[in-house]
């Protein structure tokens, strides 16, 4: 099945008033790419959130999915969404069963119309945290099926549905350069700091609708979605070291950052010669070329 992009959504009209190429369920940061991206490319769309707010410039649904509620009947918490060819899930969904009432209370909500509606799920590249045979890590890798989101998102496979586990997710205001005081706050930290996998919003809603473009090769899939690169934690914080500069401070005489020099502490005290450190060192390495291989694409925003 291809999904067949038509008119482009108009913001001045009501979002359910129409049948839309892509309805997304709870439009957050990924939205305020992918809704650009649907009006350039004049994909219709509608898009809900918890308090109605406009995401992007555009309006949305004010909606909130109730995993306990009962969806068997056609007036149910679904029912006032609008008809989607295809049903994007952004929020995290958990354990059995959450997968299987929003396809059957939205199918149920709309009758035979959307017998054909398909559905995609984001999920993360965190499911594949577990000890590996290899340190090349792809979408067919062992992966933690006791995880609460891999239970919803396997369940969602089963029905015919597509899962794209995103890796980090950058762009924006989101810049990782901005993690480094949080995520390594002393040198113990920056020792166990090794492999980082990203993907920038516009690629994420660049892939969103290429799986929808290429519908019949995606459906029952799992994609692991990264930018390709395999990044060294300790590359990146030495890298950043004149982090004051790079944020636009105007600083004449810069020391480099406490955690540029806890990285150069640790090359001597490993002999770490150069960076970025191997790939055998590095211990966790996504492959991330597939997906992209697959659909006949490259990342736009590749390397941070």
């Amino acid at each position: 099945m291809t999904i067949v992009y038509t008119s482009r959504h108009d913001s001045n009209e009501s979002p359910a008033m129409h049948q839309h190429d892509i309805l997304i369920l709870g439009a957050g940061w990924t939205s305020t790419f992918l809704i650009p991206l649907c009006q350039a490319r004049h994909v219709s769309f509608a898009a809900t959130t918890r308090d109605g707010r406009k995401v992007a410039g555009a309006e949305t649904i004010p909606w909130s999915f109730n995993p306990d509620e009962a969806t068997a009947s056609t007036s149910n918490q679904f029912s006032r969404l609008p008809l989607a060819s295809a049903i994007l899930i952004t929020f995290p969904l958990t354990g059995t069963g959450q997968s299987k009432k929003i396809v059957d209370g939205y199918r149920a909500a709309h009758g035979a119309k959307a017998d054909t509606t398909v559905f995609i799920q984001f999920g993360s590249s965190g499911i594949w945290q577990i000890p590996q045979r290899t340190i090349w890590v792809s979408r067919r890798s062992p992966y933690n099926t006791d995880s609460p989101r891999a239970v919803a998102e396997d369940e969602l496979l089963r029905l015919g549905g597509c899962v794209l586990n995103l890796a980090g997710l950058w762009g924006g205001e989101r810049q990782p350069k901005n993690w480094v005081g949080r995520v390594a706050r002393s040198k113990e930290d920056v020792k166990g700091k090794k492999s980082l996998h990203m993907i920038h919003g516009h690629d994420v809603a660049r892939a969103v609708l290429a799986v929808l473009k290429q519908w019949d090769t995606a459906k029952g899939q799992r994609w692991m979605l990264t930018d390709g690169f395999v990044y060294d934690w300790w590359a990146l914080m030495s890298g950043w070291a004149d982090l004051k500069a790079q944020q636009g401070e105007e600083v004449h005489d810069e020391e480099p950052s406490d955690q540029a020099k806890w990285v150069y502490e640790l090359m001597d005290e490993e002999r770490v010669w150069a960076l970025p450190r191997s790939m055998e060192a590095l211990g966790r390495c996504y492959f991330g070329r597939e997906f992209w291989d697959h659909f006949g694409l490259v990342p736009l925003k590749a390397r941070i």
